[in-house]
């Protein structure tokens, strides 16, 4: 335990048990040697070459993949010079989607070189300087490089979504994928005045066991997985007309403790009678909209599902 003195003379804690304090040039190169040492991790994973890494967690469970930022995730980082390389790849993953391993593999032989200058006694302000021009003259070079593509050229686009999957295990069936990747991206998109914007919240990636990657479709709708209440309603609408209920299609409970006597069976067939005629006013109310497809949003009653099956409605509960 480091234990420092204040200007009072009073202990102060600084560091738990079993903290290491490194400091000047051996600080430099501990942090160095361990960002290479994840770079090196990843780096055999990286191209046309690459090969993929199979990962087993504490669990057992086992992933194989070539992607850096899932590689690096995966793997239990202990040290903060490392650590800062595996945000490196989370940052660009949820910022570009791709080039997780290009940019650690980057970041680590910047670092090597730095080493070197480390070495030679130049001042590590002035080597972040370097490389921060090094990076604006970078962006300059490239956007020279660089060829415009139009949104709407989708040939491109397609080749552009094909370039990122060769990579991955799905390269087989890039061009399939390439082709609904666009088509669903350019439904989506929405023109503004300076070009398109794309929310990917508007695409949804709904997963089903069973098929291979071929059976794969784009659906120009919504698409729920829920199963309909009730087997005597029809299985497929045309020309649909869907009334979205928030509200239960059954009694409610009192929001109080009620107790009712009824003392003979009268009483009680008029009890039942009367709770099946609300019921019936509900499904009524429904068909009456001319909805053929009912999507409610919280539960219904067996009784609303057999009045619902009876007018041919088809009803998903959410």
């Amino acid at each position: 335990m480091s234990i420092q003195s204040s200007s009072g003379g009073i202990p102060v804690v600084i560091l738990k048990d079993g903290a290491q304090q490194t400091k000047g040039r051996d600080a430099q190169k501990n942090n160095i040697a361990a960002a290479k040492l994840i770079a090196e991790i990843v780096h055999s994973s990286l191209g046309p070459r690459g090969m993929d890494k199979m990962l087993v967690d504490s669990l057992g469970d086992v992933t194989i993949t070539n992607d850096g930022a899932t590689i690096l995730k995966e793997i239990d980082v202990q040290h903060p010079a490392a650590k800062m390389l595996v945000e490196i790849s989370k940052a660009t993953d949820n910022e570009v989607g791709d080039g997780t391993t290009s940019a650690v593999v980057l970041a680590g032989a910047l670092l090597e070189n730095a080493e070197t200058l480390v070495l030679q006694d130049v001042h590590p302000t002035i080597i972040v300087d370097g490389y921060r021009k090094a990076a604006i003259k970078a962006v300059e070079l490239l956007e020279k490089m660089a060829d415009k593509v139009s949104p709407t050229d989708k040939d491109v686009l397609e080749r552009i979504a094909r370039t990122s999957m060769q990579t991955k295990l799905v390269r087989k069936d890039s061009a399939n994928l390439a082709d609904m990747i666009v088509k669903s991206v350019l439904a989506v998109a929405e023109k503004k005045d300076d070009g398109y914007l794309v929310d990917i919240d508007d695409i949804k990636v709904e997963k089903k066991a069973g098929g291979s990657i071929k059976d794969c479709a784009i659906i120009k709708g919504i698409v729920l997985d829920k199963e309909i209440v009730h087997s005597g309603m029809p299985k497929k609408i045309d020309h649909a007309k869907i009334a979205l209920v928030n509200n239960a299609l059954e009694i409610d409970k009192t929001e109080f403790d009620a107790k009712i006597n009824i003392t003979n069976p009268q009483q009680m067939k008029s009890f039942l009678d009367e709770e099946q005629k609300m019921i019936k006013n509900m499904v009524d109310k429904v068909i009456a909209s001319g909805a053929n497809v009912l999507f409610c949003q919280k539960g219904i009653d067996d009784m609303a599902q057999h009045y619902l099956a009876k007018a041919g409605i088809l009803t998903v509960e959410e």
